[in-house]
């Protein structure tokens, strides 16, 4: 299985297309699709359904599709790796997953420490749900993860940030609950709810207890600043952190935090047994001197 093979096979999964795909990447189309039915052959299943108009992922094509991208980037960052290698002064590229949290703030102070005495090292953030941001960390894909939620500690290394995020509602000023000092679970039985999926399984229930059946989760989402949007439109009440929505005087918004209260530790996890680069190493040994200092 080659890397280039891979990579026509994910250009036509994403476009659809075996001849536009073939466009995109310079070869001609009877090459692109005597490749991909080369690959199937060499899998032994069918990757695509084919019609008169476009080609569709099969089951199989579309466990191939999200294990190629990973396979394509562990193979990009490994060539990149290995260039920083061969250079004299400390270079690379650091991935970094990371949660949204005011509180990633020491990331900032970490970056710009080192961007005085190691100004050619690059650094890559990414967002993710920590199910899938931990499984690409322990393929080697990420360098770091800062996640809100416990890990396994036999599999990775670990560093507590020494803070913690406040969780609350944000809604409208004119909102029904906005009057309140504090929203408790009884406030939010049958209101319009949005959250993340992944607050949705582990800590909404751990807060509303016996009345998490009767929550009315209207959307669930990833990013904090679609769900301002949403609650600014009175699509419903968004539980999140505090500090990653504009509540200032000026917006429309506020936040209300939640009673009983209810924080999130954060913390910068590692695979154990993880080889870096010089560029990782510096970077931790910076992260425990702005974390731990």
């Amino acid at each position: 299985m080659e890397l280039r093979v891979l990579k026509y096979f994910l250009e036509a999964a994403r476009c659809a297309n075996i001849t536009k795909a073939a466009e995109n990447l310079n070869v001609t189309q009877p090459t692109m699709s005597r490749q991909i039915k080369d690959l199937e052959w060499e899998l032994g299943e069918k990757l695509f359904e084919r019609t008169n108009y476009a080609i569709k992922l099969t089951p199989a094509g579309e466990l191939l599709r999200d294990r190629a991208e990973d396979i394509l980037s562990m193979a990009d960052k490994t060539l990149l790796d290995f260039k920083a290698l061969k250079e004299d002064e400390i270079t690379g590229n650091i991935a970094i997953a990371c949660a949204e949290s005011k509180n990633i703030s020491f990331l900032a102070k970490c970056i710009n420490h080192l961007k005085t005495v190691h100004p050619k090292i690059k650094y890559h953030l990414y967002a993710g749900d920590s199910e899938r941001v931990l499984e690409k960390l322990d393929k080697g894909l990420f360098d770091f993860a800062v996640i809100v939620e416990n890990v396994d500690l036999e599999k990775f290394n670990c560093l507590t940030v020494h803070a913690v995020d406040r969780w609350g509602v944000v809604m409208r000023r004119d909102a029904e609950l906005a009057d309140r000092d504090f929203i408790e679970p009884k406030d939010l039985i049958d209101k319009p709810i949005m959250i993340s999926r992944q607050s949705l399984a582990a800590d909404l229930p751990k807060w509303m207890g016996d009345d998490i059946s009767r929550v009315n989760v209207v959307a669930t989402l990833d990013l904090t600043y679609n769900g301002s949007v949403l609650a600014r439109e009175r699509t419903g009440y968004l539980l999140t952190f505090e500090g990653l929505v504009d509540t200032s005087a000026e917006s429309p918004l506020c936040f209300k935090p939640l009673m009983p209260e209810l924080t999130t530790a954060m913390y910068v996890v590692w695979r154990r047994g993880q080889q870096f680069t010089k560029a990782a190493d510096v970077f931790l040994e910076e992260m425990k001197r702005v974390i731990e200092g």
